[in-house]
């Protein structure tokens, strides 16, 4: 198993065999709107960096893409235009399907348990996007579970908050590697639309043997927790060990 993180939530895993792109953000730095009202303070339009790679270098190879939902910083205009329009697209239920197929793609399916992609095995997770009236506005999303003989299982939390459905999963499956989204997004008044510095401290006590990649830092200008904070609060609680917090375009092998 490979993982590349590229930007934001968008990364690059190269699983059995096959090479997956996840929640692909492709626009130009500064192309998209600023979020509004963001907690942070932040009114830079997004995203806020480049890529770290060329799109080709993205694309090139690629076997399939995970959707977790539909929002910009997951799936924007420029992943619309880029991506080739048969490519296999897994998204969340029959919503997204539809969405995702009115742009033009061919081969959108809605993931279920059991989901069988050459041998590797899928799995739909619970995700919880804010808590709330936040969450209502926030919208449904999913994560993913992946599993092969010759692999590590990997749980791609995706856009959640820490809360019983993560635990549920961390139950079930009990992953090796865990990816979750970790930049404590905030608008102002929201609470928490992913999870901050106080859930991988949680998500690390609830499976202490997998190895942790925090995703989702210092791409889109609600991010409240920079990758710096983050480091300094896992080393004060002497939990850094396995947990990684890769910079854009760093890359891990397990």
């Amino acid at each position: 198993m490979k993982l590349q993180q590229i930007r934001n939530a968008t990364m690059v895993v190269n699983y059995g065999g096959k090479k997956f792109l996840i929640d692909p953000m492709l626009s130009e730095k500064g192309t998209l709107p600023a979020f509004p009202h963001p907690a942070s303070g932040d009114e830079r339009s997004n995203p806020l960096v480049e890529l770290p790679v060329s799109v080709n270098d993205l694309i090139n190879g690629l076997d399939a893409v995970f959707l977790s939902h539909l929002h910009y910083d997951h799936y924007d205009d420029a992943a619309k235009k880029i991506l080739p329009k048969d490519i296999k697209i897994y998204v969340q239920d029959e919503n997204d399907k539809k969405e995702v197929e009115s742009a033009g793609f061919t081969n959108v399916e809605a993931l279920t348990d059991g989901t069988d992609f050459d041998g590797i095995e899928l799995f739909q997770t619970q995700a919880q996007h804010g808590f709330g009236e936040t969450l209502k506005l926030a919208g449904n999303v999913h994560g993913f579970v992946m599993k092969h003989p010759e692999e590590k299982t990997l749980y791609l939390v995706t856009d959640s908050v820490w809360y019983e459905g993560v635990q549920q999963e961390l139950e079930k499956h009990n992953p090796d590697i865990i990816v979750l989204n970790g930049g404590d997004n905030q608008f102002i008044g929201s609470g928490p639309l992913i999870m901050g510095k106080e859930d991988v401290k949680k998500v690390r006590k609830a499976a202490p043997n997998a190895t942790i990649v925090v995703s989702h830092m210092e791409g889109v200008n609600h991010n409240t927790l920079s990758r710096k904070e983050l480091k300094q609060f896992l080393t004060e609680e002497n939990i850094l060990e396995k947990i990684l917090v890769p910079d854009d375009g760093e890359q891990y092998e397990f």
